[in-house]
């Protein structure tokens, strides 16, 4: 009896989702093992400092660069010049932590976060899938999740990172939105702006679907609208008792990275920047070449996207994947913007349709070379060298 059901659920829709998310941990823990034989170790921004990576990268790889400022979060509490960082993630890690011992153990505190990422990404790949499968047909979902999964920067939903947590809410608002169940819109699109800051690009198509639906501002539609930038709202709220600038997250930016600037920054400047400053005057130093490439990569590629999309995909996912994408390009730099774009899967549902017109080789070809791009990617974030 338990075979028939292992079968029935491998041959069902959940069981592929879930085949998919499978794969993708065996591919990330290659990467892992790859860069662990090939690279040799960074010594600066490793997850837990250099004693503890060393005693367990299996581990702490994944808690490398802004995963250690979720962690100290998680365990300490929010301290000057950390407020970029948005808390819902490492409260979830806090309260995770006294529900399972209340073990102060700096280890348990990783553990539970990377465990909490490669769950909550499965959760979004589940969501991911059944939207997808109606906007724009099964097989074109089942791409959709491959270009994902196979994004060179993949590797961070199963990491200390927020990108897994709000992938899950965005996607499963959008799938309730579609659904008219606005509460819990409200409710998942207001925990995705306490997350991250690009969870405000979500509120245009929330006011696109509500000005759709005729206008009437009834009890769930004020719901659903208060919701999407209520996290927000409640975060500068916090910020504002403790530090008396509420906002205090975008004030200090630049400090973690030199190409960003506290101002704003629209994007014809960036390409400018990127074109006749920083890739004329790259060092020999491979890294720094490999991120300033797939940077520079993933602008031109996702500007392509949301150009040639448009009118082609829902319009409130169209104004969530625009938006999305202009907010971290504000900053003057496509600095993390690799890592930046894996949560707007609106771009990913449009790639996953075009490939069902593409012929085979182009698209095995096309997996392939992501494939190629993910493996260097994480080999060089697992060793510490800066990805996004």
């Amino acid at each position: 009896m338990m075979k028939l059901y292992v079968r029935k659920f491998i041959r069902s829709e959940l069981g592929y989702v879930s085949g998919c998310w499978l794969g993708w941990r065996v591919l990330t823990l290659a990467g892992l093992a790859l860069g662990l034989s090939l690279l040799p170790r960074e010594q600066a921004f490793l997850g837990g400092g250099q004693a503890n990576y060393n005693a367990n990268p299996l581990l702490w790889a994944w808690v490398n660069f802004d995963g250690e400022h979720y962690l100290a979060i998680a365990r300490e509490g929010y301290r000057p010049l950390t407020y970029f960082f948005f808390p819902l993630y490492p409260l979830m890690v806090r309260i995770a932590i006294i529900i399972f011992g209340n073990s102060r153990e700096i280890a348990n505190f990783a553990l539970l976060g990377v465990v909490m990422s490669n769950v909550l990404f499965w959760g979004a790949l589940v969501g991911l899938y059944f939207l997808a499968r109606e906007e724009i047909g099964k097989m074109a979902a089942r791409k959709a999740m491959l270009w994902l999964i196979l994004f060179p920067t993949s590797f961070f939903f199963g990491s200390f990172y927020t990108e897994s947590l709000f992938l899950f809410l965005a996607v499963w608002g959008f799938y309730f939105l579609k659904r008219g169940k606005l509460k819990i819109v409200g409710v998942l699109l207001g925990l995705a702006s306490v997350t991250r800051i690009v969870g405000i690009a979500i509120v245009p198509a929330i006011v696109y679907r509500w000005w759709k639906s005729g206008n009437k501002l009834s009890g769930r539609w004020a719901v659903a609208l208060a919701g999407a930038p209520g996290g927000l709202a409640a975060y500068m709220a916090y910020m504002m008792m403790r530090t008396g600038d509420a906002f205090e997250f975008l004030n200090n930016v630049g400090i973690y990275g030199e190409q960003r600037s506290s101002g704003f920054v629209l994007l014809p400047r960036v390409f400018y920047r990127y074109v006749f400053k920083i890739i004329p005057n790259l060092s020999s130093y491979w890294p720094s070449v490999w991120v300033v490439l797939l940077e520079m990569a993933v602008g031109l590629v996702f500007l392509a996207i949301i150009v040639l999309s448009f009118k082609k995909i829902e319009f409130g996912m169209w104004l969530y994947m625009a938006a999305g994408f202009l907010i971290p390009t504000l900053s003057g730099s496509f600095s993390s913007l690799p890592r930046y774009v894996l949560v707007l899967f609106p771009a990913f549902m449009v790639l996953g349709k075009w490939t069902e017109g593409l012929p085979r080789v182009v698209e095995y070809a096309g997996y392939g070379i992501l494939l190629m791009c993910l493996l260097i990617s994480e080999m060089m974030f697992v060793r510490g060298y800066w990805i996004a």
